[in-house]
């Protein structure tokens, strides 16, 4: 690592205003925070300074998500010889999941550094490290057979219209890997809903087993092929179901979960409260009864879908939930709340977690704003009343 850090510091004047490669100075000075942490540090005596920085965020969240990545890869490769009804070994089934997965996850990082990169250069601003988390959730949110194109497609919108447009990292107002999802489901519907498009090669090879249909548990509902079992519902708590790539493993996510929350990424207020808000949501269907997708059991609709994947790393993305911690507490309640609502009330949209998020993101400023001016109106009744004694 010493040779690497002298090989920089030789080429680095090169890269410094005035020089020949100065235009590159943004590319070169984001291939240096990649691999070694940045020496510069605030100036002020106004700042509070911690161990806590961009870069480490991001690896604490790669870390995090790596559970439910692997078991994802794993899954896909386990539903498609499922579908076919071929037993294999072990590294087989993961060996055929890395191949779907592994292109994704390129492309994603190639199109969306690449307008990263160019945005910078032509902003002449440096490269931020934000897009290696989304990087790895916009595939984790697909499925398995999206067409590639379509997800470069995807991560172009999300990173240019998401990020970009704002100002970049720590300016956006929506979730960038969700509005991925957003321009796929109201661009191009057939590739992301149905029962075919969540097992890879479920209908191409020809090799179906009678009897397989590839039905997510919300697609089952939504047929009323209901209560599910409690084998099941383990399947749907250990992620041996149809569905995303990485959003199936509800054990895998709490994994990742718990490091965000013992680290201080990810808030344990929303997460929390993204649950209780479904919960309490489901226990109040389950009283009124008015259909069959009412009376599933509350705490199933936080193992169904993308709800768990969603409250642990979409809801509790720092830049676009809310600031305050009682702001917290309501944006996390009301995203779950809506979810359940949205899949019960609108079953022909059985997901209702992307939409959930994505608009709370909007209200996340509003919630801060009323929070803060609630509590000024509190310190300035409790001192008028000092005053008056």
């Amino acid at each position: 690592m010493k040779s690497l850090r002298n090989f920089l510091d030789n080429i680095k004047p090169s890269f410094e205003k005035g020089k020949r490669l100065h235009f590159l100075y943004s590319t070169f000075e984001a291939f240096e925070s990649l691999l070694f942490v940045p020496k510069t540090v605030t100036g002020g005596g106004c700042h509070v300074r911690d161990a806590i920085d961009l870069k480490r965020i991001m690896t604490v969240m790669i870390a995090a998500l790596t559970p439910a990545l692997l078991f994802g890869i794993w899954n896909v490769g386990f539903q498609h010889y499922l579908s076919i009804n071929h037993e294999v070994d072990f590294w087989s089934i993961f060996g055929y999941g890395l191949g779907k997965v592994l292109p994704m996850l390129a492309v994603s990082y190639i199109v969306g550094l690449g307008v990263e990169f160019a945005v910078a250069q032509i902003r002449g601003h440096e490269v931020n490290e934000g897009f290696l988390v989304s990087g790895i959730l916009i595939p984790m949110i697909m499925p398995p057979d999206l067409p590639l194109w379509m997800l470069a497609l995807a991560t172009a919108f999300a990173v240019i219209i998401g990020k970009e447009v704002f100002g970049g990292t720590g300016m956006n107002i929506f979730n960038p890997a969700l509005l991925a999802r957003a321009f796929v489901f109201f661009s191009y519907p057939s590739h992301i809903s149905g029962d075919a498009i969540w097992v890879s090669g479920l209908f191409g090879s020809g090799e179906v087993v009678d009897g397989f249909s590839g039905a997510t548990p919300l697609a089952r509902a939504f047929a009323g092929q209901l209560p599910f079992s409690a084998m099941e519902v383990e399947n749907m708590f250990w992620g041996f179901i149809p569905g995303s790539v990485g959003e199936t493993s509800t054990a895998a996510i709490l994994l990742g979960a718990a490091l965000l929350v013992f680290t201080g990424v990810g808030s344990g207020r929303i997460m929390l409260s993204v649950a209780a808000g479904g919960y309490l949501t489901g226990m109040l269907f389950n009283l009124i009864g008015a259909n069959d997708y009412m009376s599933i059991p509350a705490y199933q609709h936080l193992l169904m879908g993308g709800f768990a994947f969603g409250a642990a790393f979409m809801a509790t993305d720092p830049v676009t939930s809310s600031q305050t911690k009682a702001g917290k507490w309501i944006y996390g309640f009301l995203i779950g709340a809506m979810a359940v609502t949205i899949r019960v009330l609108n079953p022909a949209y059985p997901e209702g977690m992307m939409l959930a998020i994505l608009f709370m993101n909007v209200f996340a400023p509003l919630i801060d704003h009323c929070v803060v001016q609630l509590h000024i109106r509190r310190r300035l009744g409790r001192a008028k009343q000092a005053v008056q004694k």
